[in-house]
């Protein structure tokens, strides 16, 4: 019997080539290839089923999680991957494990901080996964304030090697995954201090556990440090606590690829640029907004496809309810929604050639754009999370009540997701970090005049400060050239706002804090200046495919009076639009939500994604949606018996009134 397509009739609804924009999605042909055989190859492995996983104890969880990670490295080795598909392998597993920290960070720790000769040595121990390491920085009592941890990293010159110790309780390392239960070793980060002087935070390879039986070393207190929010989600990982006791290590392994300390413990710069650090800042920024972009497309793939399915009000004369992707109240939450996944993919995509250009400009002692860079990747990383995490929230209100079930896959979504908010970087800190730099661009005498990359509108601020926008019609908001202009004006104009209220502060500092507000709302205008701007340069390539640029350009302008609207009262204030403008802005996007409605199930699918990696009932690819929400609900543990455990004890005694009253 062939299987039923309840989107069927939607599918062929599409303007568009759905096979050419899956390519564009994927990046090329070969990255579409690629995802597309391995995510099928973990979709047809039994050992990889994730649809129990809520329902199993914390210990459970946790070993399961270990038999999917050893499964996945099985299956790598025995197929012959290359690094690349055993990457997305991992990735298909879809369920956060040790190995994410282990490949993620551990390993790229020592590839960008470690020497040439400690690269030899443990690299290729790690890369067969012969140690199993993790990166442990974050305190119980520090994290985004890297300078203000605790731990200590102090030479001995006596026996050459670093005495390391927790010297305080909020010096306990706290959060590393990985670090719980499994990891052998962690890159460690602490001060180091060598004759009683202080050289800052640094980096330092430690072995934790017997690689015998696994028991922790001398001076070694580690453990997990608990259940965290939601069912399943992260629980798979174990996230940890780590205490050192005057735990003694070689020198050479102090990562020594910009400083060192000899023998006789004297501190030395290496001939190595300090700057280098920042290629693998780089690197996991960029990799974390293009995991925006998945997390947020995934989301919104299920809102999508249950909106279809979904039905409510509106019948006449005994027909059929309305599809409640049909009303204008669904399409203005969710269509930016799925425009936003797109915007976050291309801005991804520049991202990746911004790490390669970085990478080579350091090798070539080119640090010129490293701030630019910084303050770039910082934004980018705190908009794009900040606005997935609330995007998987507003996904799920957008599916009812059903959207509350863990099999709407939704919640643990969220639960995974919302930790990125706060690693790598607490998204306000952030912000505040580019508005430094902004601060410090448009302080400059004749600032802009050198302004190059995404500060480059920087360079027509006196036009910016003046122009006025020239929308007369609602379709004039269809013209890139006229966004871009309105973005970059809201953008300069914000900026020079808040150093113009900074300047009447003899202490800066003071003026910082009293704005900050004010100076993060404009990070914000400069960075979705940024995704706007790169989904704009993204059109301006050749995209082939019947109808697939064209949507790509209903969905920039989505993406982009979304924002207008969202933050008119920027655009207004700051005199870059009239309210009439904004109105007319307004009109323009409710029509495009109608251009958007016949596509939506198609754009979708063009993210690629199997049943088993959305982890979702409501977004089942074929749409059928009640049948199997009612076979799932019979297979929870609650339902294996008719009559509950307990209810001899507890509900028959209630119910035959047999609870005495006491007397008092």
């Amino acid at each position: 019997m062939e299987a039923l397509d309840y989107h069927a009739e939607e599918r062929s609804k599409a303007e568009f080539d759905v096979e050419e924009m899956k390519i564009v999605w994927a990046g090329s042909r070969l990255a579409y290839e690629i995802t597309d055989r391995v995510a099928r190859l973990v979709a047809s492995d039994p050992v990889f089923r994730k649809d129990n996983r809520t329902m199993l104890t914390r210990k459970d969880l946790f070993k399961d999680t270990l038999s999917k990670a050893a499964h996945a490295w099985k299956r790598i080795i025995e197929l012959c991957l290359s690094e690349k598909e055993a990457s997305l392998l991992r990735f298909y597993v879809d369920q956060p494990a040790f190995t994410d920290l282990h490949w993620g960070m551990f390993i790229p720790a020592i590839k960008g901080q470690g020497s040439e000769e400690q690269q030899e040595k443990w690299l290729p121990m790690a890369y067969k996964m012969q140690i199993i390491g993790c990166y442990a920085q974050s305190e119980l009592g520090h994290g985004s304030n890297v300078q203000g941890l605790e731990t200590t990293a102090t030479f001995d010159p006596q026996t050459d090697e670093f005495v390391i110790h927790s010297p305080t309780l909020t010096s306990s390392k706290w959060w590393p995954g990985g670090l719980g239960k499994v990891s052998t070793h962690a890159v460690v980060y602490a001060h180091l201090i060598t004759d009683g002087q202080d050289h800052g935070v640094h980096g330092f390879i430690v072995q934790l556990r017997s690689l015998d039986d696994h028991s922790p070393l001398p001076g070694i207190t580690v453990g997990d440090i608990g259940m965290k929010f939601g069912s399943g989600a992260y629980n798979s990982m174990d996230n940890g606590v780590l205490r050192f006791d005057h735990v003694r290590i070689p020198r050479n392994q102090m990562l020594m690829s910009v400083s060192q300390v000899t023998r006789e413990g004297k501190y030395m710069q290496s001939d190595v640029p300090r700057q280098l650090v920042y290629g693998t800042m780089v690197y996991v920024r960029q990799k974390i907004v293009s995991g925006a972009s998945i997390a947020l497309s995934r989301a919104v793939c299920i809102a999508t496809r249950y909106s279809a399915v979904r039905r409510q009000f509106g019948s006449h004369n005994g027909g059929p309810e309305t599809q409640v992707i049909n009303y204008k109240t669904q399409q203005s939450r969710l269509f930016p929604l799925l425009a936003s996944a797109y915007a976050f993919r291309f801005t991804g995509e520049w991202l990746e050639w911004l790490y390669t250009d970085v990478t080579q400009r350091l090798q070539a002692d080119d640090f010129s754009t490293l701030p630019e860079v910084h303050a770039c990747t910082a934004g980018l990383k705190s908009i794009t999370t900040s606005a997935t995490a609330d995007g998987i929230e507003e996904c799920r209100k957008l599916c009812g009540g059903h959207g509350y079930l863990s099999s709407s896959g939704l919640p643990e979504l969220f639960a995974v997701y919302l930790p990125t908010c706060t690693y790598e970087g607490d998204n306000v800190v952030l912000l505040l970090q580019v508005a430094r730099f902004l601060m410090k661009t448009v302080s400059q005498k004749g600032f802009g005049k050198n302004a190059t990359g995404t500060i480059a509108y920087m360079g027509r601020a006196e036009h910016l400060m003046q122009c006025g926008c020239e929308v007369e019609r609602a379709e004039d908001w269809l013209k890139p050239s006229v966004i871009l202009e309105a973005f970059e004006a809201r953008a300069a104009r914000m900026s020079v706002a808040c150093a113009t209220s900074l300047s009447k502060f003899s202490n800066p500092e003071e003026g910082f804090a009293e704005f900050s507000t004010d100076l993060t709302e404009a990070a914000v205008a400069h960075c979705q200046l940024i995704v706007v701007s790169k989904f704009i340069e993204r059109l301006q390539q050749d995209i082939p495919g019947k109808g697939v640029k064209r949507q790509l350009e209903i969905l920039c302008s989505v993406y982009a009076l979304y924002l207008l609207h969202k933050h008119l009262g920027d655009f207004v204030s700051t005199g870059c639009i009239t309210a009439k403008q904004g109105a007319l802005a307004n009109e323009q996007l409710r029509l495009l939500y109608s251009q958007v409605r016949p596509n939506a199930i198609a754009l979708v699918d063009a993210f690629n994604y199997t049943d088993h990696y959305l982890g979702s009932v409501l977004g089942r690819y074929d749409g059928n949606v009640y049948q199997k929400l009612y076979e799932g609900a019979w297979k929870d543990p609650l339902n294996d018996t008719l009559v509950p455990d307990g209810y001899h004890e507890f509900i028959r005694p209630i119910l035959k009134q047999h609870i005495r009253t006491a007397r008092l």
